[in-house]
């Protein structure tokens, strides 16, 4: 058990579920974020806790698609110049790890980390009374032609390997299962079935802190600056040079990870894949409802139903955390949507902007700072933060308490890069 006061720093889905189990192993738990929980990147993203996710975006067949991608012209990925020059150390120890054996390491361990996931969000939602925002009917992964359902040769392979359950629909199967889906568009599908998704994923890391504020737990919203060492613990100093004094910190900042360890004077290999959402109505002459969320690989886009309505989330666009906002990538997707089913009218005056903090092997930093004692990360979770968080705080809680490791810890070790 923890005996200690504990300050998790960030409240997003990997914050708020770090700081709940901490709370469950004892710990006098302080959570601290600029804004409320749940309103960052965990709030816009397309809800899905899915098996298929343990694929990272430098597997070895990206060698295939990198001269259309650096065209920089594409739905799926769009860059800064500026930026990746900057940041050029980190594309190409991103590329350097588009390998098999790194691939093999990094879908087993995610493998791993998603299904401790699953479990600990079932676990969650049936505790804080919000199983009714859960869906278990999997997602669709959508294809236009042959020749991109065989391009997705190496993915369906891998789930196969790490038995994931999936089911190729042609196009009269997929139109039974989907019937608002133009049968025209798609001729192939795959129906990722161990696959959960949720209606509202803000809600969901909200509701899990309310449940952590309501066992004692304190939410404290204040712009972080920095820490400085006492003792054998640590000061947390905000913006207006308050000083609160813990035992042990958690650094969950995700994508503002990398500015606050960059104050302690550590450097975090750490990009940034800025995405954009927004929702729509559904169409009102249509009587066929989206019923699961679908993955368009030609129109590189996720369509997700949500409380708020259909969101429509974009691929990829490597910037800076807090650059202008440039969603050409959301009108493309946009378009492609339309081709695909009826879609109503926008619902909002201005899209919605993330950014996924990502390393340059896809995997999250989890466990001990080396060097600093009681400073604890868990931060890098690329496009899977809100699935993961969960599973990331078990494995976090185990660590910090020298219990068991639910799951091998080493894939996710500090040391791999500071």
């Amino acid at each position: 058990m923890l005996n200690s006061r504990v300050a998790v720093l960030g409240a997003g889905m990997v914050g708020v579920a770090t700081a709940l189990e901490l709370q469950r192993l004892g710990a006098q738990v302080t959570l601290i974020d600029r804004r409320d929980p749940g309103q960052e990147t965990s709030y816009g993203n397309a809800g899905v806790i899915a098996r298929s996710s343990l694929m990272p975006f430098n597997h070895p067949d990206l060698w295939k698609s990198l001269p259309t991608l650096l065209r920089n012209n594409t739905a799926s990925l769009r860059y800064n110049t500026a930026f990746m020059l900057r940041n050029l150390g980190w594309g190409l120890s991103y590329l350097r790890h588009a390998t098999h054996s790194a691939f093999e390491e990094t879908t087993t361990a995610l493998d791993a980390l998603i299904r401790l996931s699953t479990a600990e969000h079932q676990r969650l939602l049936a505790e804080v009374g919000e199983s009714r925002r859960l869906r278990d009917n999997g997602w669709l992964f959508l294809y236009r032609s042959q020749a991109a359902f065989d391009g997705g040769r190496l993915g369906r392979a891998t789930m196969d390997h790490f038995g994931v359950r999936t089911q190729v629909l042609d196009a009269p199967a997929l139109h039974a299962l989907e019937p608002v889906l133009r049968p025209s568009v798609f001729t192939k599908a795959l129906w990722v079935q161990d696959t959960y998704s949720v209606d509202s994923p803000g809600q969901v890391t909200a509701a899990y802190a309310r449940a952590f504020a309501a066992r004692g737990g304190i939410v404290s919203t204040r712009q972080l600056h920095t820490l400085q060492r006492n003792g054998e613990g640590w000061d947390v100093l905000d913006d207006s040079g308050q000083a609160s004094y813990f035992d042990q910190v958690v650094v969950a900042l995700g994508p503002w990870s990398k500015q606050f360890m960059g104050r302690l004077g550590i450097r975090v290999p750490m990009a940034f894949e800025r995405g954009y959402h927004m929702h729509y109505a559904a169409d009102p002459a249509s009587p066929a409802r989206l019923q699961r969320p679908v993955y368009d690989t030609g129109g590189a886009y996720v369509l997700s139903p949500m409380e708020q309505g259909l969101r429509l989330s974009t691929g990829v666009e490597l910037n800076d955390c807090e650059a202008a906002p440039h969603p050409v990538q959301l009108e493309l997707a946009e378009a492609a949507a339309r081709q695909a089913l009826p879609l109503g009218a926008r619902l909002e005056a201005a899209p919605w902007m993330g950014s996924r903090p990502t390393l340059p092997d896809c995997r999250p930093i989890i466990g001990a700072m080396p060097g600093r004692r009681n400073l604890w990360l868990a931060f890098g979770h690329q496009h899977v933060g809100f699935s993961t968080g969960t599973g990331t705080a078990k494995l976090l809680g185990a660590l910090m308490s020298g219990q068991p490791a639910p799951i091998d810890a080493h894939a996710f070790r500090a040391e791999r890069f500071l």
